[in-house]
């Protein structure tokens, strides 16, 4: 059936990547003699294994009956079957940390930049598989399929210690609002700031709340406010649960705490006049109800979100404002600061404690490659989680939830070449995914890891100021005048430690680029001297 609508999926132009590989599952075949062929040869698969993977998320009712499909194949194809074990979403600053350091014994492992501990630092950690010299003989397709860039962003002193996604994902912020609305004042788009504030001064005199939410409002606003500078983009050192440190396009090297610039007293000036329009709730610091909860249920005019989630509520949108459409101004768009997802930032790794790594890598071979693993590790068992109608994955008609739910937070396996849009997806997902390929830029901080243990007080500290009066001020809650509220707030970071802090990241992000230039001009070297050998 998939491959049937290969060419209406291609017709519709949703950007999905080539599907040339479809149908294909990787270049190794089983055998009753225990072995699977490879690129490189024959591989021992005649010990039968269980692997063990851990996910974020919970079991869904019907996981395990899509896994015993799964295993099926995985059995025949390299004599592994595969068991998923869950780390919930509420536990993960906690129990992802503990899980690597308490010596367990399991097989593979969601990893990622952002993670509460670090692809890069588990790999300095010494407590991950080298992949680097088993792909070719254990992944072989997957190696061919994943573009030298994407590897690359793997590497962790010149290694390669887990397997990144390939699915094209782009979390830039922005202003969404409704297209009904737009049209009663007059409003034909909405592509700049100026736009954003008319458009929610027509919908306050229209009765609206124009930006209905709670305090999570507060870091919404500060991430419009970095997105909207000609060149800022967001930096490590400082939690994004306050306003966080920034560093520059032209020259990311010197991080710097946006406080301290004339820019944020101007943001300040601005938060304050939205907040006295009435913009948001008066009650905004204690409110329980987020503005895009209360956008889909009616309560509000517009939200504040990233682009995957925006197209991914479509079918929260479709259900609860049926007939309403929605547009989405994106911040760092207008800038050229759309920033592309590293691979690293969405990867799948192999313990150290595991005792079949080359099985591991094989299987996350098959994951990702062999489509009759993907369709049922991401979608489910066709005409029971899901349909495919018109090119979409759909649910299909008798599903129950009680019965029927599954799936996997497989964020790390997926692939452009095999993923299939959603009906719970909207379609300008792919048509912008596919615009900002051509423009996207790289993350110069992707790799690098801050160790705060040096400075862990005075973050601490940091994280009281900003929220109390660092809140205050991104909704523009403060009692005092927004300029005397900012020298009030940058007095107390500064005696909470802002400094010590910025001189500690700084200066490991400097030791991080010499690091990487040794690193690549020793693999430069490496290279030269093969070239002249051969």
């Amino acid at each position: 059936m998939r491959k049937k609508l290969v060419a209406s999926l291609l017709a519709a132009t949703l950007a999905i990547g080539t599907l040339s590989g479809c149908g294909q599952s990787n270049n190794s075949t089983s055998s009753a003699s225990g072995t699977s062929s490879t690129e490189s040869g024959p591989v021992d698969t005649s010990e039968e294994v269980n692997l063990t993977m851990y996910l974020y998320g919970s079991e869904g009712v019907a996981n395990q009956d899509v896994l015993d499909e799964l295993n099926k194949i995985l059995k025949e194809d390299i004599n592994a079957t595969l068991e998923i074990k869950y780390i919930d979403y509420s536990d993960t600053s906690t129990k992802y940390p503990l899980l690597w350091a308490s010596g367990e014994s399991f097989d593979m492992a969601y990893s990622s930049s952002t993670a509460a501990v670090t692809y890069q630092s588990l790999a300095r950690q010494d407590v991950l598989v080298d992949i680097t010299d088993m792909l070719d003989t254990y992944a072989p397709t997957l190696k061919e399929k994943l573009d030298s860039e994407a590897w690359d962003s793997m590497k962790v002193g010149g290694q390669i210690y887990g397997v990144p996604s390939t699915y094209s994902e782009f979390t830039a912020y922005g202003f969404v609002s409704r297209d009904d609305l737009m049209e009663k004042y007059g409003i034909t788009s909405i592509s700049s700031i100026d736009d954003m504030e008319a458009y929610m001064d027509a919908a306050l005199e229209d009765g609206w709340t124009p930006l209905n939410g709670n305090s999570n409002l507060g870091m919404d606003m500060y991430r419009m406010f970095i997105a909207l500078t000609s060149d800022w983009i967001d930096a490590p050192g400082l939690p994004t649960t306050g306003p966080y440190l920034a560093g520059s396009v032209e020259d990311p090297s010197e991080i710097f705490h946006p406080a301290f610039t004339d820019e944020f007293v101007d943001f300040a000036k601005r938060m304050k006049e939205w907040s006295d329009k009435g913009y948001w709730s008066k009650d905004v610091l204690s409110a329980s109800q987020d503005d895009k909860d209360n956008f889909y249920n009616g309560l509000s005019a517009s939200y504040i979100s990233h682009q995957p989630d925006w197209t991914g509520s479509y079918g929260t949108q479709q259900e609860k404002l049926p007939g309403v459409e929605t547009e989405f101004y994106c911040f760092p768009e207008e800038n050229g600061k759309i920033i592309r997802k590293m691979g690293c930032e969405n990867c799948t790794v192999i313990s150290k404690n595991s005792k079949y790594p080359e099985r591991c890598l094989m299987m996350i071979e098959k994951l990702m490659t062999d489509e009759r693993c993907y369709d049922l590790f991401q979608y489910g068992i066709e005409g029971r989680q899901y349909e495919i109608v018109d090119g979409t994955v759909v649910q299909p008609e008798g599903y129950d939830a009680e019965k029927d739910a599954a799936g996997f937070a497989g964020w790390a396996l997926r692939t452009d070449e095999l993923n299939l849009p959603m009906a719970t997806e909207d379609p300008r997902r792919y048509t912008l995914n596919d615009e900002w390929k051509e423009v996207a830029i790289d993350n110069p901080y992707v790799g690098f890891s801050f160790d705060s243990t040096n400075v862990s007080a005075e973050l601490s500290a940091i994280a009281n100021v900003d929220a109390s009066l660092g809140l205050q001020i991104l909704l523009g809650k403060t009692t005092q005048d927004p300029e005397e509220a900012v020298e009030q707030y940058r007095s107390q970071l500064e005696a909470a430690g802002i400094d010590k802090a910025l001189e500690e990241v700084n200066s490991q992000y400097q030791t991080f680029l010499e690091e990487n230039a040794a690193n690549t001009e020793s693999a430069d070297a490496t290279s030269s001297s093969s070239s002249s050998a051969e």
